[in-house]
């Protein structure tokens, strides 16, 4: 009966997130939308809007753009706003993606009745600071994580959520859009080394990701100068405008360790799996554990050999993809070892199918369905 239902069933559902400028959460965001969308159900999302709002409403789901984004107590005057658009959209599933979206749907949704409430589910995408704020991200009727690490982290530090509500659903990746061996194109080649004529002929060092702190880039330059001339490093990634300080900082440093003609910044780009298969290896440096780590996941379903730093989401993804990628903390001798080391490794990585786009959108969807089939209600 249940798949019958499922079959029959038009979900509408209503996914929270603070903005759509850049970042993980945010691509799985619009991923969702556009399955949805394209399995003929309604996607609706709330933020503060952003660039990316543009294809999100092309792919076909509604955009409403609400100041859900700012940890102030002034975010609370959006909770009465919340409670009016849910109860005139009548959604059956609410998705928070982020700590303060869920504290405001959460209390939105406590002002309505049981019988028109809606599903609430959250999705814990990090390692948020362990505190009463971060706890509501375990309070959905469904808890999704996006790693087994991020499983673990909840229950080791949320220890009342029951262990039923949890359900590990890995981010996902097409290996359509981003195949094994690819082999760029002549033109592309040709435009890739007239903007950039320092990398060629150069073994090139990735490191993909938004221009933060937490990324690694500090260490991604200490480990270049530890390699010979040959290896030139490549940063490829958005800087958000609170982070140009940032940004300034590590051209200063790239200045002061004189490797100005061996690292290149090109920004956001958007042919990541030519720069991928381009690449001699991509490296995942941040010394906080990341909840899931896309871009090592994308550099792998490409052939591109990843060395990271053995914790958290990324060394789950190394661990089950390409084991000799792994690196202890900070071991900048086994990190020089084993990147001089890398022959044609590409063979040697199998990427699981859990980790296929196709997979985390149907069980992300399975979930919806599961919990809207269940008269059990947490909130």
């Amino acid at each position: 009966m249940a798949i019958l239902y499922e079959r029959k069933k038009s979900l509408k559902v209503i996914q929270l997130l603070p903005e759509l400028i850049s970042g993980g959460v945010e691509r799985g965001t619009l991923e969702v939308g556009r399955y949805l969308s394209e399995q003929e159900h309604q996607s609706l999302v709330v933020s503060n809007g952003g660039r990316m709002v543009i294809q999100l409403v092309d792919e076909g789901s509604r955009h409403i753009q609400m100041p859900i984004h700012r940890k102030t107590p002034l975010s609370l005057l959006q909770v009465f706003k919340l409670r009016k658009l849910f109860l005139k959209e009548n959604p059956d599933i609410i998705h928070a993606r982020s700590r303060v979206p869920a504290w405001l749907c959460y209390l939105a949704l406590k002002t309505i009745s049981r019988p028109q409430r809606p599903k609430f589910i959250t999705t814990v995408h990090g390692f948020y600071s362990v505190s009463p704020y971060s706890a509501i991200m375990t309070k959905g009727d469904v808890v999704i994580c996006v790693s087994e690490s991020i499983k673990d982290y909840v229950l080791r530090n949320y220890s009342k959520v029951p262990y039923g509500r949890l359900k590990v659903i890995h981010r996902g990746i097409s290996q359509e859009e981003f195949p094994k061996m690819l082999s760029p194109n002549k033109d592309w080649l040709a435009n890739w080394f007239t903007r950039y004529p320092c990398t060629k002929n150069k073994k090139l060092l990735l490191i993909a990701g938004r221009i933060t702190k937490l990324k690694g880039h500090e260490c991604f330059l200490k480990l270049l100068t530890r390699l010979p001339d040959d290896f030139h490093g490549l940063v490829v990634g958005s800087i958000h405008p609170k982070r140009k300080k940032y940004y300034r900082n590590l051209l200063e440093q790239v200045r002061q360790m004189h490797l100005d003609k061996r690292v290149t910044f090109t920004g956001e780009c958007k042919d990541m799996k030519e720069i991928y298969s381009l690449s001699h290896a991509t490296l995942s440096l941040s010394s906080k554990p990341e909840s899931f780590g896309r871009t090592v996941l994308e550099a792998l379903s490409c052939g591109c050999p990843v060395v990271g730093y053995e914790h958290g989401g990324v060394g789950e993804i190394l661990n089950n993809c390409f084991p000799y990628g792994l690196i202890n903390l900070n071991d900048f001798d086994q990190a020089v070892s084993k990147i001089r080391n890398l022959r044609d490794r590409r063979l040697e990585m199998t990427i699981p199918t859990f980790y296929s786009l196709n997979c985390m959108l149907e069980e992300t969807t399975k979930a919806y369905f599961h919990k809207l089939n269940t008269k059990n209600q947490l909130l």
